[in-house]
């Protein structure tokens, strides 16, 4: 029998994007409503719980999710805007998906430590470009990406993986939600 939805008490900050803002504002209000979807989903859970994979043959659980959005936000503004060398966080040569494949020493703490100091970074780095302005980083792909795209590629990956961590999360305690 699936477990009961619970109700949970939300302490992640989340603000609705405003309805009547301009582009940027409404790109930035957007990408932070997501990222503060993906905390709340995480909330009041311990690391086992975290780690709990979604259903076989899937190992995708909520860690590994704050895991992975740090690389994503690593990759995409560091690297792609702004040109960095940053190296990967988790993933390896030998083990791609580093991120998603976490073990019983990773913990929530230091991901999410890692997620929000990537999120501040990728916030810093965007802050004084405009929305045209092209990155100076490589893409594996060889493209080139303007920051626009950018913000709405990080709303998309995000938004994907919170329907993804919404379903992990019920499966886990019964919490829904959005």
């Amino acid at each position: 029998m699936p477990p009961m939805t619970t109700e949970r008490t939300e302490t992640t900050p989340r603000v609705d994007p405003s309805t009547t803002t301009g582009e940027r504002e409404a790109l930035e209000q957007w990408l932070d409503f997501h990222r503060a979807t993906l905390a709340m989903k995480c909330e009041g859970l311990d690391d086992a719980q975290l780690r709990t994979p979604s259903a076989p043959p899937s190992d995708l659980n909520l860690l590994g999710l704050v895991r992975h959005m740090a690389e994503v936000e690593r990759g995409w503004f560091r690297r792609v805007l702004a040109g960095e060398k940053a190296e990967w966080i988790y993933s390896t040569e030998e083990d791609h998906d580093r991120d998603i494949h976490v073990t019983d020493e990773d913990t929530y703490e230091e991901a999410h430590a890692t997620w929000q100091a990537e999120i501040a970074h990728a916030r810093t780095l965007a802050a004084g470009r405009d929305l045209d302005d092209l990155g100076v980083g490589e893409h594996r792909s060889g493209e080139t990406f303007n920051l626009r795209w950018i913000y709405l590629h990080m709303i998309e990956e995000y938004a994907r993986h919170n329907g993804h961590a919404d379903l992990i999360r019920e499966r886990i305690d019964g919490a829904t939600g959005d």
